[in-house]
């Protein structure tokens, strides 16, 4: 596992908007906050503005030192020179397609609530695993349910872990402390009526977390 490489702290995941102008200003507003982890994910969109979208976020990103994941579409990431790629459980792998173009770019694996599917992604070459939703989602209200246990499982077995799934300032912290080394999340800041201020307090509130998180592992 290359954990260094992987998300960490707030993982910021694009809604489904085709005003693009209105993306990146409130992008930017993240970015500008202290977010470092963004995942361009559009399921909506045309391939034009998902293209446009993706190579303006690869400056914005560039433009804050912080590292661009594209979910789903392996040619888009390469395209855009991604940091990464995100894949979901009907995604092919995009590994082949990586080491055929000699690119080397982190890979994340959507695994739910399934600890083996977890495992395999790992043993196959995974960066990271991502486990949700572990709070009732407004983006995926029919997600299955992830328990925190699997993060502390995961984190245990030394995978890298990130959450998601209704993820928001009242909860972040507990995902932390539960040893998620990343919070995806969406509506918590893209619906925030000032995007940069929530991004702060879920910055702030996720390292109280991982505070939390690393007293109870040396105490025990």
């Amino acid at each position: 596992m290359k954990s260094a490489e992987a998300p960490r702290g707030v993982y910021l995941l694009t809604p489904d908007w085709t005003d693009t102008p209105r993306l990146l200003a409130t992008t930017a507003a993240a970015l500008a906050a202290g977010v470092r982890w963004l995942q361009y994910r559009n399921k909506s969109a045309d391939a034009a503005t998902r293209r446009a979208q993706a190579l303006a976020l690869r400056e914005l990103t560039l433009a804050h030192g912080a590292k661009l994941v594209v979910n789903d579409d392996i040619g888009l990431a390469i395209e855009a020179h991604a940091d990464g790629v995100h894949v979901g459980r009907d995604d092919p792998d995009p590994r082949p397609r990586l080491a055929r173009e000699g690119v080397a770019m982190v890979v994340g694996v959507s695994c739910y609530d399934d600890f083996a599917r977890a495992q395999a992604a790992v043993a196959a070459g995974a960066d990271y695993v991502a486990f949700g939703a572990v709070f009732a989602s407004p983006t995926k209200p029919a997600a299955v349910r992830a328990p925190l246990a699997l993060l502390s499982r995961a984190r245990a077995a030394g995978m890298h872990a990130v959450a998601i799934g209704g993820i928001g300032a009242d909860n972040i912290a507990q995902v932390a402390a539960a040893g998620a080394h990343a919070a995806a999340l969406i509506t918590a800041v893209y619906d925030a009526a000032d995007p940069g201020a929530a991004a702060r307090e879920l910055i702030s509130k996720f390292k109280a977390g991982e505070y939390e998180h690393e007293s109870q592992r040396t105490a025990v």
